[in-house]
């Protein structure tokens, strides 16, 4: 467990006292709310560039086939590398 030390100006730390935020378990749940939040910001922001790139979206197949030319391209490399030693 870490241990966490925080500089807050006194009107706040009193209000946050009081309200209860500053006891370990509300801490956790508050940090992990916000953590969820900006995860799903980020996920919400790649979605909308993967919708703006324009043109139209590749078939399954298309993918298959890319993932499989790219497997095929490190296994050349390697063989490559493996016969050069």
């Amino acid at each position: 467990m870490t241990k966490v030390e925080l500089n807050l100006a006194d009107d706040l730390a009193v209000r946050a006292q009081a309200a209860g935020l500053l006891e370990q378990t509300r801490l956790e749940e508050l940090l992990s709310a916000e953590l969820r939040r900006q995860a799903f910001a980020r996920l919400r922001e790649n979605v909308a560039r993967i919708h703006a790139v324009p043109g139209e979206p590749m078939s399954l197949d298309e993918i298959a086939e890319e993932v499989r030319a790219v497997r095929r391209e490190r296994r050349e490399a390697e063989a490559k590398k493996d016969s050069g030693r």
